[in-house]
C-alpha cells in the first residue's frame, strides 16, 4: 500500500505528465500509512486550488478582453 501511495505523491508533485520525480526511499520509510495518505490528501487539495485559481484568472481575463472590444 505504501508504495502506492507513493507513486500517487508522486503523481501529484509532477508538473506535467512525462515529468520523472525521484524522492529517496530510505527518507519516505519514515512516514507512516497515514502520515503518506494525509501527504496524498494535502497534495490533491492544493492541486485542486491551484486549478480553481487558475480558472478564476482565466475567466477573469476573459470577461475585460469582452469589455475592451466594446
Amino acid at each position: 500500500m505504501k508504495e502506492i501511495l507513493i507513486e500517487e505523491i508522486k503523481q501529484l508533485i509532477a508538473i506535467q505528465k512525462d515529468d520523472k520525480i525521484e524522492i529517496n526511499p530510505k527518507y519516505l520509510e519514515y512516514f507512516s500509512e497515514q502520515e503518506l495518505e494525509d501527504i496524498r490528501a494535502t497534495l490533491v487539495l492544493k492541486k485542486e486550488h491551484i486549478m480553481d485559481t487558475n480558472n478564476v484568472y482565466l475567466d477573469e481575463l476573459y470577461e475585460k478582453t469582452k469589455e475592451d472590444e466594446l
